[in-house]
């Protein structure tokens, strides 16, 4: 379908777009089989939002060889959002829906698998250089500084 093509290219585009699979949740449900197909004003805000994003140039950054990162990462029950940084500049956005196991999680949780999800997408900027992580969730200060931490945490 047409819903299902033009999502499938703004996903190709999607590091491009802050908070991607949030805006892009209502169509990509357009696109399962077990939902049936019915176009609501929440779906044409979505596609006429994309499109702005997709008709405006984005501000992106390249990154600097020898700058620190610094990676900003936040969570909710519909998906995750991170953000990698150099000093002011933006170099990427990243996000993704939540799978339907991890709609269950509490929130500390999400928002650690949402800084798992961050260095692991961009492991390879960030290996062997200084990074700072930013959540908005006090409780992974305790993560952070932990030196041994189990499977849970």
């Amino acid at each position: 379908t047409e819903v299902r093509s033009f999502v499938g290219l703004a996903s190709y585009y999607r590091r491009f777009v802050e908070s991607f699979a949030s805006i892009a949740t209502h169509l990509t449900n357009l696109t399962k089989n077990e939902i049936p197909f019915e176009w609501t004003e929440k779906c044409e805000e979505s596609f006429q939002k994309l499109k702005t994003f997709f008709t405006t140039t984005p501000i992106l950054a390249l990154p600097v060889e020898g700058k620190d990162f610094i990676v900003y990462c936040d969570a909710s029950h519909s998906g995750l959002g991170v953000v990698l940084m150099q000093e002011k500049n933006v170099i990427a956005y990243v996000s993704r829906q939540m799978k339907v196991h991890e709609r269950n999680y509490p929130t500390h949780d999400l928002e650690l698998a949402a800084v798992v999800f961050a260095l692991k997408i961009w492991r390879h900027y960030l290996y062997g250089v200084k990074c700072e992580v930013f959540v908005d969730h006090r409780s992974l200060q305790h993560v952070f500084t932990q030196k041994n931490l189990s499977l849970r945490q």
